[in-house]
């Protein structure tokens, strides 16, 4: 929509309040809501002002003013709200130079965007993330100086399997049993179709809706493919409508990676494929019918792979679900259909339109304007450099002897590592000036203080399980 159109379509809808929308550095939503009389056509090049110093990884104190201008494009009414409120993405920009700012996580999404067009060798990249994620019927967490401790419940928790429920009716999924049973085992159906129902209300495109793997209420709702910048805007109101459906129901859902041990945890294969003046550029007569484009495309991810964890995986929790042996893909391989690969080439279709790449290292903890963004650049670096891949894999990678896996590199097993490789290998990302030395830099440095380091500084309660008695 224009901004005419906007504030048009506001009037028609009798708004109130218009609610402005932005990412935070390490990948929240962050708002502040306005009088819908505070907003005109001015407001979308002009924008309004706010202070930035405690939005996370930002402006310092002494420089925190900052302007948000709001994307007509992403106008919509908001789903939840008790008074009629316009909801819109808002880029930021710097109130001093008037250029958009550099820690703003959309613009380099939008940056990566015109850099792939810079290229000559595609003019879109689809992006189409398949976020898992569970839904709980109470958590409660705690962490100070003499305690620490969280607890997990679920009505569909097999651990509830002998629980006084005055009647408990059973039909709770088995560990790594959740994948695909019928209600009532799948006790979450209305539940997440009422989430697509919502999603679609707010003109989110949605594939298809299930059960995951997990017990305890893992579940997976698919959206379709859709432009780098476009998804990350989609996947932030995806999780927003899942977040607050669960609790107008009296849940609560996370995008943690891994929340509960012995279990499956939540990850999100984002599927990429390169088009060009309408024409998928994937599809080919190379191996599992890829173009040689796309083979250079999977040569740059796995290359930077490592690197890539720091913004794909960029939570401590992210490397409880990447270790070796268990389900997640931590071996950096490419295979067609072999799930156990950290590339996959998906074989449903033979169509050229469908042919793509899916990347399932990743988890939904990550800030998608980041980490599509580099694997963006990962993939054009491979294309501009014509790096292989190598063999594929498609052998069971779990049926591997030793002396083979030994082979094949792997992820890194803790973010600390991760923010290590993304300082050694990073220049594939400057490229266009899509990041910046200081934007990488400002993230290593808080990942480093305000996660790895305040968890390496706390004690954990498995620890007191093992060594209390040393």
């Amino acid at each position: 929509m224009t901004p005419k159109e906007v504030l048009d379509f506001a009037k028609k809808n009798k708004v109130m309040l218009v609610d402005l929308k932005f990412i935070d550095f390490p990948g929240i939503w962050q708002h502040f809501s306005v009088p819908f009389s505070e907003i005109d056509e001015k407001t979308f090049t002009e924008g309004l002002g706010f202070d930035g110093s405690s939005i996370r990884g930002w402006q310092a104190i002494h420089a925190s003013d900052m302007l948000i201008v709001p994307d007509p494009n992403t106008a919509i009414l908001d789903p939840f709200r008790k008074y009629s409120t316009l909801s819109m993405v808002c880029n930021i920009i710097d109130p001093v130079t008037k250029e958009p700012y550099t820690r703003d996580p959309r613009f380099v999404a939008r940056k990566a965007e015109q850099y792939l067009k810079s290229t000559g060798i595609a003019d879109t990249a689809f992006f189409g993330p398949e976020a898992e994620f569970f839904i709980f019927d109470d958590i409660r967490f705690d962490q100070n100086a003499h305690s620490g401790f969280y607890f997990i419940d679920s009505i569909e928790g097999i651990w509830n399997s002998g629980r006084e429920e005055c009647p408990n009716l059973g039909y709770k999924p088995r560990y790594k049993e959740g994948y695909f049973p019928v209600p009532p085992t799948d006790s979450q159906e209305d539940l997440r179709a009422e989430m697509v129902a919502v999603m679609q209300q707010c003109g989110l495109q949605i594939e298809a809706q299930h059960h995951e793997v997990a017990t305890a209420g893992q579940g997976e709702i698919d959206m379709r493919f859709s432009p780098l910048v476009n998804m990350a805007d989609n996947l932030m109101l995806f999780k927003y409508i899942i977040k607050n459906v669960a609790v107008r129901n009296g849940k609560t859902a996370t995008f943690m990676p891994k929340p509960i041990f012995g279990d499956n945890g939540s990850g999100m294969h984002v599927h990429q494929s390169l088009w060009k003046g309408g024409k998928p550029l994937f599809a080919g007569k190379e191996y599992a019918g890829l173009s040689k484009m796309a083979i250079h495309y999977i040569g740059g991810i796995l290359k930077h792979a490592q690197a890539l964890a720091a913004l794909t995986n960029p939570t401590t929790n992210s490397y409880k679900r990447l270790v070796p042996g268990y389900e997640a893909p931590v071996n950096l391989a490419y295979s067609a259909r072999n799930r156990s690969a950290a590339v996959r080439i998906p074989m449903y279709s033979e169509n050229p339109k469908a042919k793509r790449i899916e990347v399932r290292f990743p988890d939904p903890s990550c800030n998608p304007y980041l980490a599509f963004s580099a694997m963006l650049m990962a993939g054009l670096d491979g294309i501009e450099n014509k790096i292989e891949p190598g063999a594929s894999l498609d052998k069971d990678i779990f049926e591997l002897s030793a002396a083979e896996l030994a082979k094949v590199p792997q992820m890194p097993g803790a973010l600390d590592k991760a923010l290590d490789n993304l300082e050694k290998d990073h220049k594939f990302l400057l490229k266009g000036g899509v990041f910046t030395e200081d934007a990488l830099e400002t993230w290593m440095a808080y990942k480093r203080k305000n996660e790895v380091d305040a968890l390496r500084l706390r004690p954990h309660p498995y620890e007191f399980f093992l060594y209390y008695d040393i």
